[in-house]
């Protein structure tokens, strides 16, 4: 039984969380039918619980006995994750909490960017094989502070075109993911722009030489080289969230960063994960724990059909390289919206409040139940073919 699980855990004691209101809905149909039966199988230990209202989630993050679990499982779509999370850094030690509990994902909503990620695979039952043959893994987690509020992000930060079509769409979640694409052709026709000022830390700029810092941690991941980082030294109890390096919206903007204005950017999208759905790849080069977020953003006054064209690119897998897109490494931002008076701001799928926000990664802040160590994405495009210099170290 050790040989057949590996560097995983056998028999994970699971906090299932259960939302019945998730995507096109059936998740309790789907944790009854086609996962439970695998975790008993697996003998593992589950303690289901069905979500009754919005938030519940954080507050069951909060307030459990992380004891008693190897994992908190959200079967859901993303918004379940998110919670689970913020709930983890409300606690008054929520640096240990986070550090040392993986959150896990049974996918049973809209997008699923979680477990496509995690686990490649959106289907209920890919999953819940993945988790239980999974091994915990260091995820990077972002600060995003919005008027006098500090939450966490796991997944991505949009204004613009994909926080509309995502925010914008909940009418139609009866369709399940398919709603992204309907809602983004409906606004190609308008040539949208979302005005903004943006001031950012910038990491890596040049295409290429993202490339190149992608190969050089693709290349060096193994699981041996997980478990060092899962060794680390300990955190307190005690302990809260990590100190912000750039401090709040609320503050003054930070030494040497300096506000750009942009006029014509349809789209503005940093992520955290690669997949931000089943057929979205948004961030081809975006890596489990490098300490870094991927920013892209698309001009929204495209002709049509070249706008089209980028749209087709993301589930051909060729985004990265189209000339129209521009794709940077990060590590904080802040945007500030101008000109408009009301609009949509995502944060891992969830609307915000419109208005100013910022942004800072944490490497390797959480904790995850991955596949193997790393995203079950492809990368981008001939990523291993870059010179042996790659581009001075990656």
């Amino acid at each position: 039984m050790t040989r057949a699980y590996g560097n995983a855990q056998s028999q994970k004691r699971a906090y299932v969380l259960i939302n019945p209101n998730s995507g096109p809905g059936g998740a309790i149909k789907q944790w009854e039918t086609e996962v439970k039966p695998l975790f008993q199988a697996a003998k593992m230990q589950i303690d289901p619980v069905i979500l009754k209202h919005g938030g519940e989630a954080v507050e069951l993050a909060q307030n459990a006995d992380l004891s008693r679990y190897d994992t908190i499982m959200a079967c859901s779509g993303d918004g379940t994750p998110h919670e689970i999370f913020n709930g983890l850094a409300k606690r008054p030690d929520a640096a240990r909490a986070l550090s040392t509990m993986p959150v896990s994902h049974i996918p049973c909503g809209s997008g699923n960017a979680f477990s496509c990620n995690l686990y490649g695979s959106h289907r209920p039952s890919f999953a819940a094989l993945a988790i239980i043959k999974g091994v915990v893994t260091p995820m990077d987690l972002v600060s995003v502070t919005s008027g006098h509020n500090r939450i966490i992000s796991f997944l991505s930060q949009t204004l613009g075109l994909i926080a509309e079509c995502d925010l914008g769409t909940e009418h139609m979640r009866w369709m399940g993911s398919a709603r992204f694409e309907v809602g983004v052709v409906q606004r190609m026709f308008k040539k949208k722009c979302y005005p903004f000022d943006l001031a950012v830390k910038v990491e890596i700029e040049d295409k290429g030489d993202v490339k190149a810092h992608y190969k050089h941690h693709a290349s060096s991941t193994s699981l041996k080289h997980l478990a060092k980082k899962l060794d680390a030294d300990p955190v307190a109890d005690d302990v809260g969230l990590p100190p912000l390096k750039y401090g709040t919206i609320q503050d003054d903007l930070p030494e040497g960063w300096e506000l750009i204005p942009y006029d014509k950017v349809g789209t503005f999208y940093a992520g955290n994960m690669a997949y931000m759905s089943p057929d979205a790849p948004f961030f081809a080069a975006s890596l489990i724990s490098d300490g870094l977020m991927d920013l892209v953003t698309i001009d929204g006054d495209l002709p049509f059909f070249t706008a089209i064209k980028v749209l087709l690119d993301v589930e051909a897998e060729k985004l990265f390289d189209n000339p129209h897109v521009t794709y940077k490494k990060i590590s904080a931002y802040r945007i500030i919206p101008r000109d408009q008076e009301d609009g949509y701001i995502s944060i891992d799928g969830e609307k915000c409040p419109f208005g100013p926000f910022q942004a800072e990664i944490h490497q390797g802040l959480g904790r995850v139940i991955s596949k193997s160590g790393k995203y079950e994405a492809a990368g981008p495009k001939n990523w291993d073919k870059v010179t042996l210099a790659d581009r001075i170290h990656g």
